[in-house]
């Protein structure tokens, strides 16, 4: 589905590892994995949970095969047989040109509702958490909001004081264009005039 998605962009990891463990029951068909693969090497994971459920799938593995590792042959590889480590780039401290990103935030199912939006600068190449908390700082009183720090990386709990709750299935969820975000405010680049919209939804 959707060029090889299965899920979102988070999600493949354990969906590849899953189905590559499955693969002898959906004989006599075998699961083409192609799409799902170019998905998964097209994106650059950041978020160390991300990368630790995708490393498996791209050798050929799964969570399952731990139990069968051989921890003494691991031991015993020579240095020369190491991955060698990718070379570290600096950025030559060379400024980043700004971007404008049209930020807005909306609720239309509890409380008093409210539609607020911003036009936020910030360097090229800064996460959607940059943006808000510009706009937090040019007005603290519409634009605050809150997070908690997860394994996935932050998670907005809260806007203009504005909680979700799982008791009345309420969220935050970060759209561009109309489309929902694949990867967290922590990751997640906006281009120059892009248009996020944080929407107070039900699921």
């Amino acid at each position: 589905e959707r060029n090889g998605m299965i899920g979102n962009i988070y999600s493949m990891g354990l969906v590849l590892q899953a189905l590559e463990a499955t693969r002898k029951f959906y004989a006599p068909r075998q699961w083409d994995c192609a799409q799902a693969f170019s998905r998964v090497y097209a994106h650059d994971y950041q978020q160390p949970m991300a990368i630790a459920q995708v490393l498996p799938a791209l050798v050929g593995r799964s969570y399952l095969d731990a139990a069968g590792l051989d921890c003494a042959a691991t031991k015993s590889m020579s240095p020369g047989r190491q991955l060698p480590l990718p070379p570290v780039q600096g950025t030559h401290g060379v400024p980043r040109a700004p971007i404008q990103v049209h930020y807005c935030i909306t609720n239309t199912l509890q409380g008093k509702h409210f539609d607020n939006c911003t036009l936020v600068e910030v360097p090229s190449g800064s996460t959607l958490l940059r943006v808000m908390e510009e706009a937090a700082k040019e007005d603290p009183q519409t634009f605050c909001f809150q997070t908690e720090q997860t394994s996935w990386g932050p998670y907005v709990t809260s806007i203009h004081g504005l909680a979700g709750s799982t008791e009345d299935r309420t969220f935050w969820q970060f759209l561009s264009a109309g489309n929902a975000l694949e990867e967290g405010v922590g990751t997640y680049k906006p281009q120059d005039g892009e248009h996020i919209e944080a929407v107070f939804s039900k699921y």
